[in-house]
């Protein structure tokens, strides 16, 4: 008898379907990646505010107990000396003059003692009001914690799923769903290119977009890893945030973050080490490296590489070196 045929390969109409479904389990674990990474640097920024204020309150604890120790040393002072009325000062002092300048001695001890008590109560409220900042910290901290945690199970809930759907496909579904991707690229990238976006734009690069450009290309073909900033995986922010970080120029770490904060830059004015942004929600980075292409980390299950800067729909460009004054 003749063997019975395996199942039918999936059509392109059921593979392109395919397509658009993990392009958009992975663009949703990518904006989850940004929640993610950004509650991990507000975390950072809370955590070392916590530790400057648990500094102030040790330093603040050590300065009341010598303000108190002075305080008490000069009551005492005043109190040895104080037995006497001035009257009784007067007659028994063989000098007048002498009398005097002890009596201005004693107002000026009266006002030092006032004034140290003023400090003290000083001191005591700024040990109340860090102590009540630190508070509100650790109570962000927890908060950011459960952002970070909600953040991660939507990001493994995405890629599970889209690692799921893609190993349910056999190799040559798999090979023909990867010449799709690639396909679907080179068309809005041919359309981008079309349109004469980049016939007025500049290849030269500033001193430190060129060290960025370098950084984030010697990367290539290092695996994508959700949340990592390197040296041997990398996410889309975290490589375009170390590149400028080794060209001397710290930026945000999310790619919402660097749209929101850096310089925005007209296209026909983009230069190699200018990041463009990706989508509406600005959920992907890349870095442009010249002659209408860019590097970056694509998404889980792929490594840092080089694609045209058009392939996706593009939000917007940005420079983090707008203020060194290169044009």
């Amino acid at each position: 008898p003749t063997p019975s045929a395996g199942p039918a390969l999936a059509t392109g109409k059921d593979l392109e379907a395919v397509r658009k479904k993990l392009d958009k389990l992975y663009r949703a674990a990518g904006r989850a990646t940004d929640e993610y990474n950004a509650a991990e640097e507000k975390a950072d920024e809370q955590s070392a505010e916590v530790v400057e204020l648990a500094k102030k309150i040790v330093k603040g604890k050590e300065k009341l107990r010598k303000l108190k120790d002075r305080a008490g040393a000069a009551a005492a002072a005043q109190y040895r000396g104080g037995g006497l009325p001035p009257e009784a000062h007067l007659v028994l002092s063989d000098d007048p003059q002498d009398f005097l300048d002890g009596a201005g001695r004693v107002r000026e001890g009266h006002h030092a003692t006032k004034g140290l008590l003023g400090e003290v109560t000083r001191t005591q409220e700024d040990l109340e009001q860090y102590a009540k900042d630190a508070s509100a910290q650790l109570k962000k901290l927890e908060a950011g914690r459960k952002a970070k945690a909600a953040a991660q199970k939507k990001i493994e809930k995405q890629i599970a799923q889209a690692e799921k759907l893609e190993s349910a496909l056999r190799k040559e579904e798999q090979k023909r769903l990867a010449e799709l991707e690639k396909e679907a690229a080179n068309k809005a990238q041919t359309a981008w290119l079309d349109s004469g976006v980049l016939d007025e734009v500049s290849t030269e690069a500033s001193e430190q977009g060129k060290k960025a450009v370098q950084y984030a290309t010697a990367q290539i073909g290092k695996p994508y890893q959700w949340g990592a900033e390197g040296p041997k995986t990398y996410d889309c922010s975290g490589l375009t945030s170390q590149a400028w970080i080794s060209a001397g120029r710290g930026i945000p770490r999310t790619s919402q973050e660097q749209w929101k904060r850096l310089r925005h830059i007209d296209i026909q004015d983009m230069r190699p080490g200018d990041l463009i942004i990706y989508f509406d929600d600005a959920s992907h980075v890349a870095m442009y490296i010249g002659d209408g292409a860019m590097v970056h980390a694509p998404r889980p299950g792929r490594t840092v590489t080089i694609a045209g800067a058009g392939s996706m729909p593009i939000l917007g460009v940005v420079r983090p070196d707008a203020d060194s004054g290169t044009n």
